[in-house]
């Protein structure tokens, strides 16, 4: 789910100008599981530039107070999620604790860093959701330490149906700023992909695996 089609198209256009969104299906990326991707995103180069760092920090609130409903606290997902997190929580005057990816090993041993109480509503927020396995791990953390989950809130998500599964499975409701679809309609519009490559590009969201596979000698 999104905010709207409008903020969907602003939000794809400016990460494609800054380039925290590359798309390049003759040349793919190879990801940090491996696979070959013909499209890499970087969210956190947002917070390098005042103008969408303010326009997400808005869009988040507004998409949060819209569709989730205020919550008692705001939760970042380690890295990614914290600073953008930390910019929510103040815009709404709200507590904010962040997740690890996993529990430390030493000190307190936490996973959940900062201040809450159980049985307090919680929004997560996270820069990118891809398969959703590492954001909803974060659903799990707070869950398991009594917190209730209202949903989290994304800038950007690839729209893969494994990721969506894996939400429904869980029971997280989850909200973004933009997804795949309307990144591409803003990509061909604006000309950044040549209207040749949208076929690989849709192709490798409906089969990620397969389209890496056919790419790997590339």
């Amino acid at each position: 789910m999104i905010l709207n089609d409008q903020t969907a198209r602003l939000i794809a256009q400016k990460l494609l100008q800054i380039k925290a969104i590359k798309l390049k299906p003759e040349q793919p990326f190879t990801w940090a599981s491996g696979l070959r991707s013909p499209i890499y995103c970087d969210n956190r180069i947002t917070l390098s530039y005042p103008e969408v760092r303010n326009l997400i920090k808005e869009k988040l609130t507004q998409i949060i107070k819209e569709k989730l409903g205020e919550p008692d606290i705001i939760a970042g997902v380690a890295t990614a999620g914290i600073p953008q997190g930390v910019l929510v929580a103040q815009e709404l005057n709200l507590p904010f604790i962040y997740v690890r990816s996993a529990k430390k090993s030493h000190g307190m041993t936490n996973q959940i860093e900062g201040a809450y109480e159980e049985n307090k509503t919680v929004v997560v927020i996270e820069d990118l959701v891809s398969t959703g396995k590492s954001s909803l791990a974060a659903v799990d953390a707070l869950r398991e330490a009594g917190l209730i989950i209202k949903g989290m809130a994304a800038i950007f998500t690839y729209g893969l149906e494994i990721a969506d599964r894996h939400f429904k499975e869980k029971k997280c409701d989850l909200v973004t700023l933009s997804d795949y679809d309307h990144l591409i309609k803003e990509a061909v519009d604006s000309h950044y992909v040549k209207k040749e490559e949208i076929d690989s590009l849709m192709e490798w969201r409906k089969d990620p695996q397969k389209w890496s596979e056919e790419h790997l000698t590339k």
